[in-house]
């Protein structure tokens, strides 16, 4: 039987086989390799002239390292990353228009009930079969050594942080909830220092002031976990320690189901584990 060498057709095979091939890779090679587990969301919709320029590289090096992957050029390989992303970026007006047409085609709001608790659904699922436990122990060890948790989620984020600070106050964890109220969340973070933890919460698309206010607290030296859809996620890549959340969606609008059981584990968690310390 021979081997099958045909490139990856599916975003987790790719991520796989660059984070594989990009000790071995030509120094050139190399960079675009460590800019795309960096920065996938360029690579998906940038033109070849653009991702080259903020990779610092030649055009012609792209279709390279396309090549160098098994892709016959650079806009192969591109679709790879697009397959992944497309979805995750609709624009609400997208999201809108698809679920109008869903429910005109049944006629009952019955349809979008159902098709929110199917997505609802199968994130739990894909939570309880691919969460690591000792990903979750260690994120419960090192959120509940904290003097004060600080939890950082801000846009589509900011439910699951609101949560968990009201649930860690009601548990008798000292929590602090990020909020941005005022313009102040770079003040908030100020106070974090190395006895304390910081818990970061997005996805894609990334929030801006999320990934900042995690990189000024990790800067200091304060202990960070974060909760992100990837590990091309910039907070994977500046937490160290972080869960991987992936929702299902039902026309473009992403469940939430998963990432609050996750919330609602760590806090009771967290708070088991400082009673057993106490």
């Amino acid at each position: 039987m021979t081997e099958d060498l045909s490139p990856p057709r599916d975003f987790a095979a790719l991520k796989a086989l660059i984070a594989g091939r990009a000790p071995a890779l030509p120094r050139r090679l190399a960079q675009i390799a460590s800019f795309a587990l960096e920065n996938p969301d360029e690579i998906a919709f940038g033109t070849v002239s653009s991702i080259a320029g903020q990779a610092e590289v030649q055009p012609s090096t792209l279709v390279r390292f396309a090549q160098a992957l098994g892709y016959q050029g650079f806009s192969d390989m591109q679709e790879i990353f697009r397959s992944r992303l497309r979805d995750r970026v609709l624009n609400y007006d997208e999201r809108l228009r698809q679920l109008r047409e869903h429910a005109q085609a049944a006629s009952k709001p019955n349809v979008i009930l159902r098709g929110f608790c199917e997505a609802s659904a199968k994130s739990l699922a894909a939570l309880r079969e691919k969460l690591d436990p000792q990903d979750l122990d260690r994120a419960v060890e090192r959120l509940a050594g904290a003097e004060t948790l600080y939890l950082i989620g801000l846009r589509r984020s900011f439910p699951i942080a609101a949560y968990m600070a009201y649930a860690l106050g009601k548990l008798g964890v000292r929590a602090i909830l990020v909020d941005a109220v005022g313009g102040l969340a770079a003040e908030q973070i100020t106070f974090a220092g190395p006895g304390d933890a910081v818990l970061a919460i997005s996805f894609t698309p990334y929030a801006a002031e999320t990934v900042s206010l995690a990189r000024a607290a990790a800067e200091k030296g304060v202990p960070l976990v974060a909760i992100t859809d990837s590990p091309f996620s910039p907070l994977a890549q500046i937490a160290g320690l972080w869960i991987e959340i992936s929702e299902a969606n039902f026309e473009g609008f992403r469940s939430m189901a998963a990432t609050l059981t996750l919330a609602m584990t760590l806090s009771v968690a967290i708070a088991g584990r400082r009673g057993r310390r106490a």
